[in-house]
């Protein structure tokens, strides 16, 4: 049963109440709702029973004692208030991190990886992360140094490296890099021909933007530094791109007949001039050979032509014989001459050399002419010879 429900068995008093016989008696009187602010009152007085030790002094008024313990649980809800202002103030900073600390508004410091505490409502940290390498992605038709108009696709890929400056100096660090890295691609494209940028000079045209971002950025002081910008494609419009694929297959076609020949002339020209070499070396080596040669031949006629004025006859005997035997033991053919006839036989063994595949023996087998064959040959005409001459010159004795 409820505790102000009547006929409660004269329960019927409020759960704040003292217990006193005065209280139950004006409460079984008033069957209506508790009084709120007597209430809060006695809780009041409770709180300050218990904060200030439950000591009263006597002789006090009421007053005095609620007075007393109103202070303590002012003090009690200011030091539970400090303490959790207190605790709002610890944070902790990952490695990678660096803290920047405004107080009241105002730069005070960078604070280290770490646990750090900053008083609550009077500073103001924000961490920044100085390791991570974020991405910016960028694409947009440009107008070339020849101009024509191309498609660039590029990402610049960036560090915060001054976390101060990338907090305090510019309002948003990630939207000036985007106005830049536009600014430095235009500056960069509007000086080089679509040629370059479509084929060899993609690369180079990374460096420049990335170069001439990097001093955009040092001079926002935006606390940012460009590791690389990679441009991802670079194309004409998709409305010309079959022309202009036409015009790179004809050029990557020029370039290659240009390397073609370039190889060819890379081996041709060395073993030109390999085989003039070669040419200058013999006719060199041709040179000294006959000049000394000359100088031999010099120095042996000089001697010869002491050796005849020695003895005349016997030198013209020895050099008649000497060049008869090299200018007859050079040719294939015999001449034969029979002593005291007036006839000379000639055996023409350059046509039986000739015509050895066709010389067989009894058995059909060829016979291969050699040297030492055309020399027992040889010898047997001349015996031939012989007896035919010592026959004849029998015959016309005998007469």
């Amino acid at each position: 049963m409820a505790w102000n429900e009547p006929g409660g068995n004269g329960n019927n008093h409020d759960p704040w109440s003292g217990g006193s016989k005065d209280n139950r008696g004006k409460r079984g009187q008033d069957q209506g709702p508790p009084d709120l602010d007597e209430a809060l009152r006695k809780l009041q007085d409770r709180m300050n029973a218990i904060f200030s030790g439950g000591k009263r002094r006597g002789g006090g008024s009421g007053g005095g004692a609620a007075s007393g313990g109103g202070f303590g649980f002012l003090l009690v809800v200011i030091v539970l208030a400090a303490l959790f202002w207190a605790g709002m103030g610890f944070y902790t900073v990952d490695q990678p991190e660096r803290g920047v600390v405004l107080r009241l508004g105002k730069y005070y410091e960078t604070v280290q990886p770490g646990l750090q505490w900053n008083p609550p409502l009077i500073d103001d940290v924000t961490k920044v992360n100085t390791e991570v390498v974020r991405t910016h992605s960028h694409d947009s038709q440009m107008l070339t140094e020849d101009e024509n108009i191309v498609y660039i696709d590029l990402a610049v890929q960036y560090v915060a490296t001054d976390p101060k400056a990338f907090v305090l100096n510019v309002r948003d660090p990630e939207e000036s890099l985007a106005h830049a890295a536009e600014s430095a691609l235009r500056h960069v494209v509007g000086t080089t021909d679509l040629h370059a940028i479509l084929t060899e000079g993609r690369e180079a045209l990374g460096v420049q933007v990335q170069a001439r971002l990097q001093r955009y950025m040092e001079f926002y002081g935006t606390g940012i530094n460009i590791t690389k910008v990679n441009i991802k494609n670079a194309q004409a419009p998709s409305q010309v791109q079959e022309a202009f694929d036409d015009v790179i297959k004809a050029r990557e076609d020029e370039q290659r007949t240009i390397n073609q020949a370039q190889t060819y002339a890379n081996g041709i020209v060395p073993e030109a001039r390999g085989e003039a070499q070669r040419i200058i070396e013999e006719a060199n080596a041709y040179r000294e050979e006959k000049v000394a040669r000359a100088a031999g031949e010099a120095s042996r006629f000089t001697a010869l032509l002491d050796e005849y004025e020695k003895a005349p006859e016997v030198t013209r005997q020895r050099l008649y014989l000497e060049t008869m035997q090299d200018v007859l033991g050079k040719t294939p053919k015999v001449l034969v001459d029979v002593e005291g006839g007036n006839n000379m036989m000639y055996l023409p063994l350059d046509k039986l050399m000739e015509k050895q595949s066709e010389v067989r023996d009894s058995s059909g087998r060829p016979v291969r002419l050699d040297d030492s064959s055309l020399r027992q040959i040889t010898d047997e005409v001349m015996n031939q010879l012989r007896q035919r001459q010592s026959s004849s010159s029998t015959t016309r004795e005998g007469r």
